[in-house]
């Protein structure tokens, strides 16, 4: 018999409530067991492997959470994706060029990233892009492939351009981008002098603007990017040096993550407008850099909205192709090799943060009295008559009741009136109070506009095991939504509201804005704790700049870090495991040095044991316990 028929909760129910089916890019599912499910092999459904089965394999040996997992294959299967699809829209359309992604290494530098993504890119000729020295350091060390592109955007230095030179001189397809007027010159002069012929591109500002928390990296008011005036000046440039030849790239940059399809067609049509005019001054040019932009549907809604987007990659892919084609084959100029920096959907969906709940807020429900002792204090007495009179017609009268005697009450307290007993029986009364007026409001057609959000006040807060500012620092900088979702007993119905708090002391450590598909969640559905068993909560798609973004909040270091590889068969290994910071290494990077702090607290607790406060043996403890938290996890450790 069918369960919902018995009104049971099912993994159904749950996948459409955390909407795993809509954001999970057919990576991740629910099993039959109720656990989150991760598998890189769409179409292989054996291949799929349990997050509770890699926390066991985790936790036996000796890592505590909170970890970062990161997936190797995820990584793998989007850049096949992107570059697979852009292959069949040029094939479709008859492209005469061909597609060259880059990766940008600020999106996610660890080693490991920029390495996974030069080894297995390297048959699609994958590349990197880089905007800093130390970037482009990285990306010399890890690029073997010389049909790859390196694009090199940012400020650029004598040192910076010297070493891009030489690599050219290696053999590498090394690009400069030129992003302010001054770059020409030094790159001319650096070129001559170490007898380099430099490849050159241009960074221009479009006058199209997109959608999103990063709409200003287009429009004339983008901080990098030359405009039109700036680019013939450059080109007269280098007519007179000799150099046009040089001249074979144009780039743009339009946003990070662009939700509106129309916003990128309108950009790839202006630019490429730009590029033909350049062939025409006589540039050789061949390369289109249409900057990043892809965006990630992190609510699943595939909508227009900050945290979603209007379109799949392969309409991205083909509405590119054809905006460029629309614009150079009138004019019989040859299709360029289409760049692109897609860094977020490349990364987003590789890693996920896991951590459990250490403990659990809730704003009643409480046992009270039938009646009340003749003593009780008069407006004690009255909160209560509201509360046992509440019905569906008076829902607003007493929801105004309820605040205006919680207040009353409140005062007679600071004012010494009633005793600090018979205050903590008023917030029962009260709260107790408003879980009523919650359930009562669920049966108006049309809540008064007071009631529309009071599910908020009675959420519970479920205390959790990570660093806002450390893990997830878009949260609380960019107001950014990652999916969230407990990990396991997906077929218990989630019977809790709650917002997440971090164990930061800091009041912004607190998430309590969440994906839904028609709009944002102010609460999160969870399950009620169990005595002695862990619980454990994901955050889905943060590959993307979170893990190089997170700050020192309350000395918070990096978490553990396990890196897993998925196979066909359904088994995995654990092919990587990185020890989070300890309490001396995040003091370290504050300019503390940890050995002279030991010496400092022996010689405090030597002044203790003179001074009779403690034993020579209790030093010995004592030190030990201070070692101890010096080398420990900066996370709450069992």
């Amino acid at each position: 018999m069918n369960k919902d028929i018995l009104g049971r909760w099912t993994k159904e129910k749950s996948e459409e409530l955390y909407g795993i089916k809509n954001w999970g890019a057919g990576y991740f599912s629910i099993s039959d067991k109720g656990e989150v499910l991760v598998n890189p092999y769409k179409d292989n459904a054996s291949a799929a492997i349990s997050i509770m089965d890699i926390i066991s394999g985790i936790t036996e040996r000796g890592f505590d959470l909170p970890v970062l997992l990161r997936f190797e294959n995820l990584l793998d299967s989007q850049i096949s994706y992107l570059n697979n699809s852009f292959a069949e829209a040029m094939k479709k359309l008859n492209y005469k060029g061909v597609y060259r992604g880059v990766y940008p290494i600020k999106v996610n530098q660890q080693q490991q990233v920029v390495e996974e993504v030069t080894k297995f890119g390297q048959r699609y000729h994958h590349g990197l892009e880089v905007g800093s020295k130390a970037e482009l350091i990285a990306a010399l060390s890890a690029m073997k492939d010389k049909e790859a592109c390196i694009i090199c955007n940012g400020y650029k230095d004598e040192e910076f351009i010297d070493l891009g030179l030489y690599a050219v001189k290696m053999g590498f397809k090394l690009f400069f981008v030129i992003e302010i007027p001054g770059e020409l010159d030094i790159i001319i002069e650096r070129s001559q002098a170490l007898k380099v012929q430099p490849n050159l591109g241009l960074r221009i500002k479009l006058s199209s603007k997109a959608g999103g928390h990063w709409t200003e990296s287009g429009g004339d008011r983008s901080i990098f990017g030359l405009n039109m005036s700036e680019v013939i000046s450059i080109v007269d440039t280098l007519k007179e040096k000799g150099m046009l030849d040089t001249l074979k790239l144009l780039h743009y940059h339009l946003g990070s993550q662009i939700p509106n399809i129309r916003d990128i067609r309108s950009a790839v049509l202006e630019a490429t407008r730009v590029y033909a005019e350049l062939v025409r001054e006589g540039a050789p040019m061949g390369y289109l850099d249409l900057g990043g932009g892809l965006a990630v549907d992190y609510d699943g809604s595939n909508t227009n909205y900050t945290n979603s987007r209007n379109y799949t990659v392969e309409e991205y892919c083909s509405d590119i192709v054809e905006a460029v084609m629309a614009i150079l084959d009138p004019s019989n100029i040859p299709h360029p090799t289409i760049i692109t920096e897609s860094g977020r959907t490349t990364v987003a969906y590789y890693s996920v943060l896991l951590f459990n709940v250490l403990d659990v807020t809730t704003f009643g429900e409480y046992d009270l009295p039938e009646k009340l002792r003749e003593d009780t204090s008069e407006q004690i007495k009255n909160l209560f008559e509201v509360y046992k009179n509440l019905s569906l017609k008076n829902i607003q009268e007493c929801y105004n009741d309820a605040l205006y005697y919680r207040d009353e009450i409140r005062d007679m307290f600071k004012h010494g009136r009633i005793s600090l007993r018979e205050r903590a029986f008023a917030e029962k009364i009260f709260w107790n109070t408003i879980h009523e007026i919650a359930r009562e409001k669920t049966k108006l057609k049309n809540p008064p506009p007071e009631l529309e959000d009071i599910e908020n006040a009675i959420a519970d807060i479920y205390y959790c095991n990570f660093s806002i500012f450390q893990s997830l620092p878009d949260t609380w900088s960019i107001d950014q939504l990652f999916p969230i979702m407990p990990v396991h007993r997906l077929l218990e119905c989630p019977r809790r509201s709650a917002v997440l708090a971090d164990i930061t002391c800091d009041c912004d450590g607190l998430i309590d804005k969440f994906i839904d598909l028609h709009d944002v969640r102010n609460t999160l559905p969870l399950h009620e704790m169990r005595n002695g068993d862990d619980y454990y909560l994901g955050v889905f798609l943060v590959g993307a700049y979170q893990e190089t973004l997170g700050d020192l909040h309350n000395l918070f270091g990096d978490t553990n870090v396990v890196s897993v590889r998925i196979h066909p068969d359904g088994n995995f290994d654990f092919v990587k495991e990185i020890r989070g910071d300890s309490v001396a290494d995040v003091l370290s990077y504050v300019e503390y040095e940890p050995k002279d702090m030991l010496v400092r607290f022996r010689e405090i607790a030597e002044e203790a044991v003179r001074a009779g406060y403690i034993t020579a043996s209790e030093r010995k403890e004592i030190m030990q316990a201070y070692d101890n938290g010096l080398r420990g996890y900066t996370y709450y450790e069992r």
